[in-house]
Order: structure tokens, then C-alpha cells, then sequence
């Protein structure tokens, strides 16, 4: 199903850290927004100091400052959805998480971005749990690798944070966490906490095929899988957390959305470019350069 693309795009809030590289964070939500037809609304939740090899310091937004830009923005614009990475702080998570309070009816596309709230030590274990208690159960889709989803989940025994962004689904340097046991434990948990959706990503495996999975409260919902990208890329999971915002922002139903989400993440990382020494880059924009679709 085609994107229907209105005369008025619809609006999507998105809160996230952040990245000059545009690689991922707030940079990656606008741009695959944008790319998709709808109008970004971006609230800084903190900033990153970092090139394409990696995150040296993480500087957190105030809270004051992020509430009052998205509170004004909230009271002039309407919002198809929202969309949510790196928080920044346990202060920001919970006023965010009141923020969307107020929104209940809106769809809501998490990505944890676990890997930044890791470089923080006990700091980042306080910001996984106010996540996981004030945020989750708001949460209408989760996008997560195996690591995030155990972590968010308390299920004991996983010691990982998830790979950059999702990241490892453009490349297989990451390793599987946990047993099937422990995933269909942590899955019980947060779809029963009130998260609708999760969609678990398969970075951080292995093999020539990326495996993403839908779940609900009923289950498996769908499964797709698509050639495993051959190079390492930046943003890999906020561009397919954007997606999914964006699609349902256009008024699709969640799973259609999900699947819209991913070719379109396919097609970003089968284009992406080395803009500098370390990771890709996904090409957000293919379609305008001329590279057309690809089928692997």
C-alpha cells in the first residue's frame, strides 16, 4: 500500500538527542520524516558529542527547556504521532512521559537507543527504569533488539545494552542475548505492563538474513526478513522507528506500517554512503537521487 501524501503533511513530534553527524538521533528522525512525506516537529532531548565512530560525551537537555519547547509547539500544531529515542536524563524521561499523558489518542513509536543511557553507568540503569515504568506502558510501539528488550524488561542474566541505533542490523559484529526463554519472558512483561506492540529487530545476530518480528498481545504478527546489509551503519533503528511514526502518521494500520517502516530502512541501508572515517551513513533520501528501488 502506497503512502497517500496529503496537500498538508501530517505532523509528527519527535524527541531524541541531539547528533551532528545526522547520522542518527533527532537528525535521523527529521530526515526520514521529511523523507516520508510528513512535517517534523523536533524537541532536543540532549546532545552528543560524537563523530561516525562513536559517542565520546553525552550532554542531557534541562528539563525545563525541553518541556517548554514541546508544550509550545503541542499547543499550536497537531500531532499524527510522536516519536521517541535517547531521553537524556531520568528527569526528562518523566516529563515526557507526562507530556504524552495528555495525549493519549496519538500513536507513540519508541526507540530506546539503549546504547547511549550505557556510556552512563548507574545513571543510564536509572533512566532503563523510568523508561520501562512511566514510558512503556504509554507506548503504542516498542522497536528493540533482543539486548533492549531484556534490559527494559528486568529480565536477569543480560548484561548487554544493544548495539548503536540498531546499527548491528547493518552489519553482524553483535552477538544474540538471551535464550528464546528469556525473550518470550520479557515480551510477556512489557506487552502485559500496556506496551501495544513490539517489534523486535534482529541486530546484535547473526546470518546472511535480518529477522525483524512483530508481536502483540496475541502473539506473533508478522515476521519479515531481508538481506543483512554487508557494511555497519549509523541509525539503522531510529530511521526504522521514524518510519513506522511516519506511516501511521499517514493513517496506516500498525502493521502495514511496520512493513512500509522496513522497506523503506531496507532501501536507506542498501544505499547508505561513508560520509566520514567510521560508520555509513543510510541514504534517507534515495528515492531523490535517482537510485531507485532495489530488490536484493
Amino acid at each position: 500500500m502506497p503512502l497517500a501524501i496529503p496537500d498538508t503533511p501530517p505532523c509528527v513530534m519527535c524527541l531524541s538527542a541531539g547528533d551532528a553527524t545526522a547520522g542518527g538521533g533527532l537528525a535521523a528522525d527529521v530526515l526520514t520524516l521529511a523523507s516520508m512525506g510528513c512535517h517534523p516537529l523536533p524537541v532536543q532531548t540532549a546532545a552528543l558529542v560524537r563523530d561516525t565512530r562513536g559517542i565520546d560525551e553525552v550532554w542531557p537537555a534541562e528539563p525545563e527547556l525541553l518541556v517548554t519547547q514541546a508544550r509550545a509547539v503541542l499547543e499550536d500544531v497537531p500531532v499524527a504521532a510522536f516519536k521517541l529515542g535517547f531521553c537524556g536524563s531520568v528527569e526528562n524521561v518523566a516529563a515526557i512521559a507526562e507530556i504524552l499523558s495528555d495525549y493519549p489518542e496519538v500513536p507513540l513509536v519508541v526507540e530506546p537507543a539503549l546504547h547511549v543511557a550505557g556510556m552512563l553507568g548507574e545513571v543510564g540503569d536509572e533512566i532503563v527504569a523510568a523508561l520501562a515504568d512511566l514510558i512503556l506502558p504509554q507506548t503504542t510501539l516498542l522497536v528493540a533488539d533482543r539486548h533492549e528488550l531484556l534490559r527494559l524488561a528486568g529480565v536477569a542474566g543480560d548484561e548487554g545494552w544493544g548495539d548503536e541505533d540498531g546499527e548491528d542490523e547493518g552489519g553482524d559484529e553483535g552477538t544474540a542475548a538471551g535464550s528464546d526463554a528469556d525473550v518470550d519472558e520479557a515480551l510477556e512483561r512489557l506487552l502485559g505492563n500496556g506496551t501495544e506492540f513490539v517489534l523486535l529487530t534482529g541486530g546484535g545476530e547473526h546470518g546472511p538474513q535480518l529477522i525483524n518480528t512483530l508481536f502483540g498481545s496475541e502473539g506473533v504478527i508478522r515476521t519479515d526478513a531481508w538481506p543483512r546489509p554487508s557494511a555497519p551503519c549509523l541509525g539503522a533503528g531510529a530511521t526504522l522507528a521514524a518510519a513506522a511514526a511516519a506511516a501511521m502518521a499517514h493513517g496506516m494500520a500498525l502493521p502495514e506500517a511496520v512493513s512500509e517502516a522496513q522497506e523503506f530502512t531496507r532501501q536507506a541501508l542498501h544505499h547508505a554512503y561513508r560520509a566520514g572515517m567510521g560508520r555509513a551513513v543510510p541514504d534517507r533520501f534515495f528515492w531523490a537521487r535517482g537510485k531507485g528501488v532495489e530488490d536484493d
